[in-house]
């Protein structure tokens, strides 16, 4: 499942071509639940990038900085440790 949240948001349709005509000051917040696929690789020279497929067809790929995701990996097994989540 895939959730989209875009606050003062506003596109422009003309001719096939999409333009965003609204605000500066956008946001949005997209979340993947019970992701089915998971990958790592490589993105450019300095990012490892992680994709996440549910296999509905909605993908999420976010691009980390290796620190970022030392800290993940450090998340994750605190929460494996604690038996928070892997029980």
């Amino acid at each position: 499942m895939l959730t989209l949240d875009l606050d003062d948001f506003m596109v422009e349709l003309e001719e096939g071509t999409v333009k965003h005509v609204g605000t500066t000051n956008t946001s949005a917040a997209v979340k993947l639940y019970h992701a089915e696929a998971v990958e790592a690789r490589a993105f450019g020279d300095s990012q490892v990038k992680l994709a996440f497929d549910d296999g509905e067809g909605n993908e999420v790929e976010v691009a980390l900085d290796p620190d970022h995701v030392e800290s993940l990996v450090a998340d994750v097994e605190a929460l494996r440790e604690e038996g928070t989540v892997f029980e």
